[in-house]
């Protein structure tokens, strides 16, 4: 039986301020950009600049997360080192019109079956998955490489998605997307690995009490849920719980958790494992209220959650089983139930 592997991989940095981030977005010829979006990635934390293109947001707290800054016709710019205090001054460059200089191959495979792949492999295919639309997928190709038998997907403009289940809007800048198939077809059951990368603005578009319900409902056992809890040493039958094979263990056995003011520093104990990765640090089973089963392969020995339980090494921390089944589609944003 194949071991089915998705990696999850956020862009982040680590920035902290104590007062409102001001600032002015303008071209390169000064003139202000009135409208500009300016967001922490993964999260609603946002703001639009002003006539002026001056904006200010304002926050009070550490996040692992990228500031971006957009305007449509522009390219995006991020910025991971904030001075506290300092105005900001941003110059978006005009972005180049014509679509990104990759060599699509020929293959044999249709634009619908990538679609319906990349669909599956982006968003998921729960039930708050099969909801998701993405309005603009004409704006997605394709590339695939039948001898590494690999797909890679591509954007030159963000995708607008909906996800009517949760009740939110995402704007997501796919910076990458790849799946690995064990044989050359397009099948979701023989991708052995997959991982995409990129930043999501997420914006309301329905509160109440059953978009509360389900956003709850998609908390409760994902990825953001499981980095809380470890961060705040919180392991019991009505959340999750740690097994070294099939055998359940105390995990205050295995992870050391420092308070580090507004993060958490987490640091591995060391596994010895026989087989050949010379990443490997730890591999355990997590059952999450009595029914979920995962498995988590950790490839670093320490990382930092902030308070959002965003981590910070998420690329060396690997899901299988039912957390990696969990995607955009599923997706909350980090600072969901945190004011």
């Amino acid at each position: 039986m194949k071991r089915f592997i998705v990696l999850f991989f956020f862009l982040s940095t680590l920035v902290s301020f104590s007062q409102a981030i001001k600032g002015r977005v303008v071209d390169v010829n000064n003139m202000p950009l009135a409208g500009a979006n300016i967001y922490f990635d993964g999260t609603t934390i946002a703001t639009i600049a002003d006539d002026n293109g001056n904006f200010s947001l304002n926050y009070t707290s550490k996040l692992n997360s990228i500031l971006a800054i957009s305007y449509i016709g522009f390219q995006t710019e991020y910025i991971t080192n904030i001075t506290v205090g300092k105005e900001l001054l941003i110059k978006l460059i005009q972005a180049n019109t014509s679509i990104n200089e990759v060599v699509v191959r020929k293959d044999k495979f249709t634009r619908k079956q990538k679609l319906q792949l990349f669909r599956e492999q982006f968003l998921g295919k729960t039930s708050n998955a099969k909801a998701t639309k993405i309005e603009n997928e004409e704006a997605i190709y394709f590339d695939y490489d039948s001898k590494t038998r690999t797909l890679k997907a591509y954007s030159d403009i963000p995708l607008i998605i909906k996800n009517p289940a949760l009740g939110y809007k995402l704007t997501y800048e796919l910076v990458n997307f790849e799946a690995v198939f064990f044989q050359e077809t397009m099948k979701s059951s023989e991708v052995i690995r997959s991982y995409y990368a990129g930043l999501s603005r997420f914006e309301d578009i329905m509160i109440g009490t059953k978009a509360v319900k389900k956003r709850e409902k998609a908390y409760q056992g994902s990825q953001l849920h499981f980095f809380r809890n470890l961060a705040n040493k919180v392991w019991n039958k009505d959340n999750f719980l740690l097994f070294k094979g099939s055998y359940q263990d105390n995990p205050h056995d295995y992870f050391d958790v420092i308070d580090e003011g507004d993060s958490k520093k987490v640091t591995v104990k060391k596994q010895v494992k026989s087989f050949s990765n010379k990443n490997f640090v730890a591999e355990f089973n997590l059952l999450f209220n009595k029914k979920q089963q995962s498995r988590i392969t950790f490839e670093t020995e320490t990382f930092y959650v902030d308070k959002f339980g965003n981590n910070s090494n998420i690329e060396n921390i690997i899901f299988s089983g039912y957390l990696s089944e969990l995607k955009v589609g599923d997706m909350l944003p980090i600072n969901y139930g945190i004011e």
